[in-house]
């Protein structure tokens, strides 16, 4: 495999939004490469690239799939990604192993939501861009509104690098801007001439020495132009626009050659790596130097068992050797080596920097992942994807089924970093969590498909919380004689709230709290357990009963059965028997005298709040807000997106918002998006409280 050198190497994705022909693109470069005996096709099942039975039966991807080939003396690795928001991880994986993100726009559509999302991430991971151009066949294409709209939303980088001959049914040819032909054809869509004037200028913007010249009059050499591209690309002053119909097969050629001519190479981008006090340093793309790799795509074969696919950024690595996990700290042996070709895989012996490479059955191995030397230290920088923002309970259709479910689910949480699995400790439910209903319902097709488990879902309860606005104090007796020794224990407590935003070790004083011996301080729920036993009333040993039943009590709750928070216990005083008195009595005492406070100190519910932050095109800003203000939301803030978007920033209730995706979608016809994370607990308003410790009465009811 790495018989090339890292200068002909070509890593490429094809990205932007569903339904652009991107898998159909990567099908016939794959063929016109000399791959197969005919192009693959997604319409009858056949394409190289569309692995899982799911996505033959969807007729779209839904995971990112490899293919390689050789071109002008290039090997050029191509990605193609999902193109439907809901499966945006597989998309953001690729980004940190390619060095070139292909834009593929619709020419009926223009840019749509996810065309424009993936411009942006592939922004951010620092790659190179350029915009394809698909579809050029349809009918009523506006080809000048298309290019406009594209600059508008990219930005005016974004130059033909070919323009096309004819539209619609007429689409026959694509004439170079680059090097413009003596005789232009005629039906070519604007002047070549003109659109080379832009070329050149975005080529020498990206190198003061050409520019110079290049003002003077004098004529670059064409060896100059062609390394000015690559240069321009990589700095972003020319994002190319090829036009194509991967249908017909137009444009293709052109294409490949585009790939193969200014494409980057992986030397041409600066990666960081983090040095093993967290500092960030550039890594230099050479086999000669110290090992890095990164796991940035995950995939469990059925035959193949677990896929790890590795993106070397400098060193080499060969077959049957050990390197060091970053993550694990540890040595891990690295049996087999793979080049994957769709579907297909090859045995090699090594790989190099700028290579991508596939290790099996390594079971510790997971998406962000680093492998070094062991000696250098190294390791990249996490990959950001974005947070599931959809959350449902899952649960076994059969009883048979139950043992299956959690392996089942786990192998697709390897998979894919979008999805989320977790079980509830509060409501004890599994939540599975993904970005979208639909990305959620291919995921239980693909259990049952791959797994045979069959799952049942429903909305998750929200996980409210309790706790108090007053102060109370009492005891409890627990007293029980059932022959022989019997149980004693009585606890004498108090139960108030707990302010936020405390310093635990000044608040829990000797002042504030008169005789206090010790105290426990949980942060993550804000409660505080204080013992301030005097003069024995209650033996050491029991004591930790006492809050060991408390504890249990708060995680069972009181009011409505969700965890206690935001409270301080008091043990201050107690009795105890000789004889009858054990831990189970003080530990039955505690919890039973906390309940009984806790409901006497005017108690509440308090709700999860989620921020949330949606983007909206500008048109929609009036309907988005007015949707949020009868969700309970409170918009805290605005900002202005490129391309006519709008992002509003809003606190809301998490009750309120478990249904928002689908109404956001229908609202801007899915031009939407948005995330959400929890920010904090408030109080639940009074008659709403009421429902939900009816709606908890109920259910106990019928459990009983």
């Amino acid at each position: 495999m790495s018989n090339h050198q890292v200068a002909d190497l070509r890593n490429v994705a094809l990205v932007g939004h569903g339904a652009v022909g991107k898998t159909t693109l990567a099908d016939l470069m794959l063929f016109k490469a000399g791959v197969g005996k005919r192009a693959g096709s997604v319409d009858d099942g056949s394409s190289v690239l569309d692995i899982d039975e799911e996505e033959k039966h969807c007729k779209h991807s839904v995971s990112s799939g490899m293919v390689h080939f050789d071109h002008a003396g290039k090997r050029i690795n191509v990605f193609d990604t999902p193109g439907y928001p809901d499966f945006i991880g597989q998309a953001i994986g690729v980004l940190q192993a390619v060095e070139t993100a292909l834009i593929v726009v619709s020419a009926s559509s223009g840019v749509q939501v996810n065309t424009r999302r993936m411009f942006n991430e592939a922004g951010k991971a620092g790659l190179a861009r350029a915009v394809v151009i698909n579809k050029m066949d349809s009918e009523n294409i506006q080809f000048e509104e298309l290019l406009d709209g594209i600059q508008q939303t990219f930005g005016a980088q974004c130059v033909p690098l070919n323009l096309p001959v004819g539209l619609g049914h007429d689409f026959s040819g694509v004439v170079s801007t680059l090097s413009v032909p003596s005789e232009v054809p005629a039906g070519t869509v604007m002047d070549p001439t003109e659109i080379n004037q832009q070329v050149m200028d975005a080529i020498v913007e990206a190198d003061e020495a050409l520019m110079e010249r290049f003002l003077e009059g004098e004529k670059l050499a064409p060896e100059e132009i062609s390394a000015g591209l690559s240069k321009a690309i990589a700095a972003g002053t020319l994002i190319p626009v090829f036009c194509v119909s991967a249908k017909n097969d137009i444009g293709v050629s052109e294409l490949m050659d585009g790939l193969a001519a200014s494409a980057l190479p992986p030397t041409a981008i600066t990666r960081t790596a983090l040095n093993a006090e967290g500092e960030e340093v550039p890594l230099t793309v050479s086999a000669d130097g110290p090992f890095v790799a990164l796991v940035f795509k995950t995939r469990i074969d059925p035959f193949v068992s677990k896929m790890s696919y590795l993106k070397i950024y400098s060193g080499s690595l060969h077959k049957d050797t050990s390197v060091h996990s970053a993550n694990l700290d540890k040595s891990l042996k690295i049996g087999h080596l793979l080049d994957v070709q769709g579907g297909q895989q090859e045995a090699v012996d090594s790989a190099a920097a700028g290579d991508i490479v596939v290790v099996v059955k390594m079971d510790d191995l997971h998406v962000g992942d680093t492998l070094n030397d062991g000696k250098s230290g190294l390791s990249m920088p996490p990959i950001k994807f974005p947070t599931p923002m959809i959350e449902l309970a899952a649960e076994p259709k059969s009883r048979s089924d139950q043992q299956k479910i959690s392996g089942a689910l786990q192998k697709v949480d390897e998979e894919d970093q979008t999805f989320l699995l977790r079980r509830d400790s509060q409501t004890k439910e599994l939540v599975i969590q993904g970005m979208s209903e639909l990305h959620l319902q291919i995921v239980l097709e693909r259990l049952l498909v791959r797994d045979k488990v069959e799952v049942v879902t429903h909305q998750p309860k929200i996980p409210y919380r309790e706790t108090v606005n007053g102060e109370a104090e009492g005891s409890y007796r627990h007293k029980k004689q059932s022959g022989g020794s019997g149980q004693f224990g009585e606890v004498h407590c108090r139960v108030s709230p707990c302010p936020h935003d405390i310093d635990p070790e000044e608040y829990f004083n000797k002042t504030r709290f008169l005789n206090m011996r010790e105290y426990h301080y949980d942060p993550d729920l804000n409660y505080a357990f204080v013992d301030r036993i005097s003069g024995g009333s209650i033996p050491n040993q029991f004591i930790p009963a006492v809050e060991k039943g408390i504890r249990e009590r708060m995680e069972r709750g009181v009011l409505a059965g969700y965890q206690v928070q935001d409270v301080v216990v008091e043990l201050f005083f107690g009795k105890d028997h000789p004889v009858d008195s054990n831990e189970t009595a003080f530990k039955m005492a505690g919890s039973l005298c906390f309940r009984n406070l806790f409901q006497e100190a005017k108690p509440s519910l308090l709700e999860p709040i989620v921020h949330v932050e949606i983007t909206i095109p500008d048109e929609n800003l009036g309907d988005i807000t007015s949707d949020l203000n009868g969700r309970r939301g409170r918009v805290e803030g605005m900002d202005t997106a490129p391309g006519g978007y709008q992002v509003i920033i809003a606190h809301a209730p998490l009750s309120e918002m478990m249904t928002y995706a689908r109404t956001l979608s229908s609202m801007t016809s899915g031009q939407g998006s948005f995330t959400m994370e929890l920010s904090h607990y408030d109080m639940v308003p009074p008659n709403e409280q009421a429902k939900i410790i009816a709606a908890a009465k109920k259910g106990d009811d019928e459990d009983e």
